[in-house]
């Protein structure tokens, strides 16, 4: 069988998650979150109580740690942190980790050793895997949808007010999209689905199409 390495970026609220974990269930691909990488990452820089605004000990306590995925389950240094690093601590400090450099250049040797893994074939979800991680990919897939929407569905799935979430998504936003280490970009040759006005079965429908048609 042909390796196939699909990519799904966008920004938070998208549906990047559950749509990449579905369409991964239904093409029978493995599935990789890169975000929760991001995430283990900075927990692994808080627990290790690095300054987060130097890239070198942020770096080394990334360089020094073990993060894998393993059934849905995120593990940092063999511990299951799945629920810790979605936590409004690790939320909060998340964009600062993400921006070094040489964070993102472990973390990418990571998602690619991980997808090797796995025969060479996934679908890896984040915010720079068609752009920067698996440029060569040979479907990419870019999810969008209104601020509003995102906040509100944001908002749903963590159980916080809607206008904070909105705020939130939107400091992240600008610091993913102008940080100078690869970042948040629509990727070349990628495939754009608003999903405003579409419910996650619509969502789900489209890329499984554009999916089918790439075969």
């Amino acid at each position: 069988m042909a390796k196939l390495i699909v990519t799904v970026d966008g920004p938070s609220g998208t549906g990047k998650s559950t749509v990449s974990r579905e369409v991964a269930r239904r093409a029978r691909l493995p599935h990789l979150d890169t975000g929760a990488y991001y995430r283990a990452a900075t927990l692994a820089a808080l627990r290790s109580g690095a300054d987060l605004s130097e890239a070198s000990e942020v770096a080394e306590s990334v360089a020094s740690s073990t993060i894998d995925e393993v059934d849905g389950r995120i593990l940092l240094d063999g511990e299951d942190v799945s629920t810790e690093i979605r936590g409004d601590r690790v939320t909060e400090h998340v964009s600062e980790v993400s921006a070094h450099p040489s964070v993102r250049r472990l973390l990418v040797a990571m998602q690619r050793d991980w997808v090797d893994a796995q025969g060479g074939s996934a679908v890896v979800e984040g915010r720079d895997i068609g752009s920067v991680v698996f440029p060569d990919a040979g479907l990419k897939i870019y999810l969008d949808a209104d601020p509003e929407v995102r906040a509100r569905r944001r908002a749903l799935q963590m159980g916080h007010d809607p206008n904070a979430v909105k705020g939130d998504l939107a400091r992240r936003d600008r610091l993913d999209s102008s940080r100078k280490a690869s970042p948040l970009t629509i990727p070349s040759g990628a495939v754009v689905v608003d999903t405003s006005e579409l419910d996650f079965e619509e969502v789900v429908g489209q890329v499984m199409e554009l999916l089918e048609a790439h075969s």
